[in-house]
């Protein structure tokens, strides 16, 4: 599904259904390096469960038009104007990593118009080691290969999702050079680390939250370690659900992601 955005063109998934603002809305904010087609099995779920969808590409990212924007603060307000342009008031927003930074500030931003909050592989603050932005700007794609490598909890998940055969190292290092490789004039690595490195608003965002929270965390998230989320969990009074994973939750624990996604939004 084409949307226009502040006169640019977006994409999001609707998870196989046609799309129904007059149904419960949820909105999925995918991480750096990636786009709409990491919550393919959760999008899928809640279409086929009585709601209507929205698995965005952020700007710059997969199908949605440039430029990208600067910040998470600029992505959220994005993110609310889209929702603007599909005409819903009211909204579930689930966010992954970078993504959940998104989210918060959304959240905060318009408290009336967010009624579920869910943070997957999320800190606070999102820090980002020096050695890899030094990397990113000099290799890229060896960054991407040192974020891969760290993003999984085992070197050999068993076949699972979506199906027998899947390798997810190597579809989530495919993803991630893909959408390297969509703009040769912006390196789109240190643009979407810098997003995370940079915030520092969440404290803040969470006094305004009104809506209920969950966090699904990874045990052995070498990303966003449970431990960096806890501080952030109890500003926002948050209900915290830990998964034997690591930072790629959605990937490498999808069925367990999906139970814990539908206890959040219940």
């Amino acid at each position: 599904m084409m949307i226009n955005v502040n006169g640019r063109k977006a994409y999001a998934y609707t998870g196989g259904k046609s799309f129904d603002p007059t149904l419960p809305c949820v909105v999925f904010i995918h991480g750096a390096l990636h786009d709409h087609s990491v919550w393919t099995l959760l999008a899928r779920w809640a279409a086929h469960h009585g709601r209507c969808v929205l698995a965005v590409d952020q700007p710059g990212h997969g199908r949605s038009e440039g430029p990208l924007l600067p910040d998470v603060e600029a992505l959220a307000d994005w993110t609310l104007a889209l929702l603007d342009n599909v005409e819903v008031q009211e909204a579930a927003l689930v966010g992954h990593s970078m993504g959940s930074l998104i989210a918060l500030e959304a959240a905060s931003r318009a408290p009336d118009r967010v009624n579920r909050l869910v943070m997957i592989g999320t800190a606070y603050p999102m820090k980002v080691y020096d050695t890899l932005f030094a990397t990113a700007r000099e290799n890229p794609l060896k960054a991407i290969d040192m974020v891969n490598a760290s993003s999984f909890s085992t070197t050999a998940a068993k076949p699972s999702y979506p199906g027998p055969g899947m390798w997810l190292h190597g579809s989530n290092q495919v993803l991630m050079r893909r959408m390297q490789a969509l703009d040769s004039h912006h390196n789109l690595f240190t643009h979407d680390f810098t997003v995370c490195d940079r915030y520092a608003n969440g404290k803040n965002a969470a006094v305004s939250v009104k809506c209920p929270v969950t966090f699904i965390l990874g045990s052995r998230d070498q990303m966003t370690s449970p431990k960096a989320a806890s501080d952030i969990a109890a500003a926002l009074k948050a209900r915290v659900i830990t998964l034997s994973s690591g930072h790629s939750l959605m990937q490498e624990v999808p069925d367990e992601v999906l139970n814990a996604v539908r206890i959040a939004l219940s």
